[in-house]
């Protein structure tokens, strides 16, 4: 696969898993960083207009439902996501596959909890159909730091780009002096970056 640029007119964000029970499973990094990553990737689809694609995987047990948050950023696809009765891999759900492809975009956003078992499989299906990917390492996560690790490794080797917040919101900005680029700019010192690395820093972007 050759990576090409991910643009707001080319990209879709699929958010998968972001269950409030699984997300207790995060040990790799502060659950509060991935929680707070996962609603500014949810504002940034939202300010840019890029479909998101949410799915679950069953809500009547342990995993819970998704993120208050992210049904209260995105009610639409909140009440479309895609409800899977447990299937692993959500590329193998044809709702998944089918809820992705009616977005009509090539480049596929992701990040999923967890990052060993609810993420890798469907950024490496993506990949295999042709799409392009990128994982946002900072809103995934896993229990333990080999399978995270093992499971970066994977989607490396099979041609999934490995992101982060930060970047990835420049990267669909372009130019942080367009009506879209000053308020993603505030989102991002409003929640992304840390108090303490603001304070006194002045503006780097």
């Amino acid at each position: 696969m050759k990576f090409s640029d991910f643009t707001q007119e080319n990209s879709a964000m699929l958010l998968i898993d972001h269950q409030v029970g699984t997300m207790k499973l995060i040990k790799n990094l502060p659950l509060t960083e991935v929680e707070k990553n996962t609603l500014a990737l949810a504002k940034v689809a939202k300010v840019l207009n890029i479909p998101v694609v949410l799915t679950s995987s069953q809500e009547e047990r342990f995993q819970g439902l998704l993120m208050t948050s992210l049904a209260q950023s995105l009610p639409k696809a909140y009440e479309a996501r895609v409800k899977r009765a447990g299937i692993v891999n959500a590329w193998d759900d044809e709702n998944f596959v089918k809820a992705v492809k009616d977005t009509n975009r090539t480049h596929l956003i992701m990040a999923g909890i967890t990052t060993d078992v609810c993420l890798v499989y469907p950024a490496i299906s993506a990949v295999r159909e042709g799409y392009s990917v990128q994982a946002v390492m900072d809103a995934s996560g896993s229990p333990f730091y080999l399978s995270e690790d093992l499971a970066r490794q994977r989607m490396r080797d099979a041609g999934v780009v490995l992101t982060a917040t930060i970047t990835l919101i420049a990267e669909l900005v372009q130019d942080w002096s367009r009506p879209e680029g000053v308020e993603l700019q505030q989102l991002l010192f409003s929640e992304v970056l840390p108090p303490e690395f603001i304070e006194g820093t002045g503006t780097p972007y």
